[in-house]
């Protein structure tokens, strides 16, 4: 259960550093389930408190990570922490300390208001205007607190506990005159709006619109170009077309239920999407998995890690100019498929993973499959790397298009190859294992310049980092359960079932309820095909989850593009958006 301990300092270095310079009165420290260090701060000292961790302290805190919010006003077990109607949520990550921190703010009332922190991390823009757009929490000074998910004439906030979550508990839709004048009207660009600003008094906005249904944006995404003749000048991405309320559909489904739901949002990822779920819950209900079940989703996870990878390839190389290489990708890509689909029984939703577990044993025949694919893919993707990466035409699309330092990719939240890109060899599978990564031998490739070229380099060494991952589970595989005997996730056998009332009525609640995981709240982060992605589950003792976030890799990195893309040109436009590999699914949720 959740406890908060005020009046001393945790065990955790971090508050003693923050109690020598703001005294152990400015914060309280809360323990999670998950053990990241945790702490409530108010208001007033939020600021100074995001300073002293970003700018002051060794090894600070250079990356927010995450930034949500939690409505509270439901919420039964919240004992020890201050009262609140809703919590705001910083989750900042240090690289130097390996380590996490999370700080949260109470706030009381309908209408909170909090300060702005878009000037201290750019990445927090996008944030804020999502926590405002979902939970109605106001962040002064912000520089352009706009619904950033749904449409400007959206009523209400759709992750408060009132909000409707199911179109039966809505009224009859209709659609005046009126109403869709004032829509279109919603749709309309105004420039000065966004701060751009003409060159003169003479001249006028130049503006294109790229999508938000166009082949080079990958999904429902909309870019607004300022243009000097194909010169970018400046660019206003727009996104939320997609977005179809995961996290809210997250708080409406049983633990269990919502697992094929996860496998929707890097569609490409497929049970990578599981991952950071299932772990997230089974941190939330102390479950252990065993060694065999750790394996299978790790062999699993890499095979579709390979999948998306792929994709990335052939639309990236299409992107600039060159249409045979995908469809050789796409091929290989059906290779992979056909395994998943002989050990899952599905292929791009496969929704395999379970709490404690993974849904089935490994079929006979799997070895073959697995080695066959190991032996076959290395040679084809050394053939796309003499087909692409050494063709001039490639080389003078992507070579120094959309670079970007490494600062500036920890100041934006990018994670994955984009940040190894860049020199850094930061990977969750190497800095914090899980599943049993810590057991297995694997590099983790870096580039130099951050450009277009280099997130294709890395991407592609991955690739072979992954089958090299793959032939070791192949050689490897544990024996022994694919689930956890634990009640929480397993049901007892048919023989008990039979021979009590009372293990028979576990049983039924277990399969047509779900678990009832205890309360508590935890976040797990995975290294998913697009960067770090994880899931932060609060439960308040229920079969369901009380709130669940979802933060994703695409989303940071889409915000990104405006930074990238001024003073380039149109056409490298296109291949900066190809070579950062997302799905709007990603973003929207």
């Amino acid at each position: 259960m959740l406890q908060t301990v005020p009046g001393r300092i945790a065990d955790a270095p971090i508050f003693r550093e923050l109690a020598t310079r703001l005294g152990d009165e400015a914060f309280t420290v809360q323990h999670t389930a998950d053990a990241i260090p945790t702490a409530w701060v108010t208001p007033d000292r939020l600021l100074q408190t995001l300073r002293v961790l970003k700018n002051e302290i060794p090894n600070p805190y250079r990356m927010l990570f995450d930034l949500t919010a939690i409505d509270e006003r439901s919420r039964i077990h919240r004992e020890g922490q201050p009262a609140a109607d809703f919590t705001a949520v910083y989750h900042l990550i240090s690289f130097g300390r390996n380590e996490d921190l999370r700080l949260k703010v109470a706030l009381a009332g309908t209408a909170p208001h909090l300060p702005s922190i878009s000037f201290l991390w750019a990445n927090a823009n996008w944030y804020e205007r999502e926590v405002w757009d979902m939970f109605g929490i106001v962040f002064d000074d912000h520089p352009h607190l706009t619904r950033i998910l749904t449409p400007r004439h959206w009523s209400g906030h759709a992750l408060r506990k009132e909000h409707y979550a199911r179109a039966t508990e809505m009224g009859v839709y209709d659609l005046t005159e009126d109403k869709e004048i004032a829509e279109q009207e919603a749709l309309r660009f105004r420039p000065e709006e966004w701060g751009l600003k003409r060159h003169s008094e003479t001249s006028d906005f130049m503006f294109l619109n790229m999508g938000p249904n166009h082949p080079s944006v990958h999904g429902v995404f909309r870019l607004v170009l300022q243009l000097e003749g194909e010169e970018i000048v400046d660019v206003v991405p727009e996104i939320g077309f997609h977005h179809r309320g995961a996290e809210k559909m997250g708080e409406r489904q049983s633990w269990h239920s919502f697992i094929p739901y996860t496998d929707r949002i890097d569609y490409l990822s497929g049970v990578m999407n599981n991952f950071p779920y299932v772990l997230a819950v089974e941190q939330l209900a102390g479950i252990t998995i065993p060694p065999r079940a750790q394996m299978i989703r790790v062999m699993l996870a890499e095979l579709f890690r390979i999948i998306s990878h792929l994709v990335f390839f052939g639309t990236m190389s299409q992107d600039v100019g060159q249409l045979s290489p995908v469809f050789y990708m796409f091929t290989d890509r059906e290779r992979a498929f056909e395994i998943v689909e002989a050990i899952c029984g599905f292929r791009m939703h496969p929704s395999w993973f379970r709490i404690g577990g993974v849904a089935a044993d490994l079929p006979q025949g799997w070895q073959k499959l697995i080695a066959d694919f190991c032996a076959y893919l290395p040679k084809r993707l050394d053939e796309y790397e003499r087909l692409v990466m050494r063709n001039r035409i490639f080389k003078a699309r992507a070579v120094g298009i959309g670079a970007y330092t490494l600062d500036e990719a920890i100041e934006w939240g990018v994670t994955g190859p984009g940040l190894r890109a860049c020199g850094f060899a930061w990977d969750c599978r190497k800095a914090r294992p899980y599943s049993g990564y810590d057991q297995l031998e694997f590099d983790v490739p870096t580039a130099i310049h951050g450009d277009c070229y280099d997130r294709v380099v890395v991407h592609i060494e991955e690739m072979r980092q992954s089958l090299r991952i793959i032939r070791q589970c192949l050689n490897n595989m544990p024996g022994g359960a694919y689930k956890a005997d634990h009640p929480l996730t397993t049901p007892p056998p048919r023989a008990r079932t039979l021979h009590d009332i009372e293990t028979l009525i576990t049983h039924f609640l277990n399969v047509s309820w779900g678990p009832v995981i205890p309360p508590g709240e935890a976040c797990f982060t995975i290294e998913a095909s697009k960067g770090m992605n994880g899931y932060y589950l609060v439960s308040d003792g229920n079969t369901m989850s009380y709130r669940t976030r979802i933060r994703t890799p695409s989303f940071p990195h889409l915000q990104m593009i405006p930074l990238i893309s001024r003073g380039s040109f149109v056409a490298d436009l296109i291949a900066l958006i190809g070579s950062i590999d997302f799905v709007m699914a990603d973003v929207d949720r």
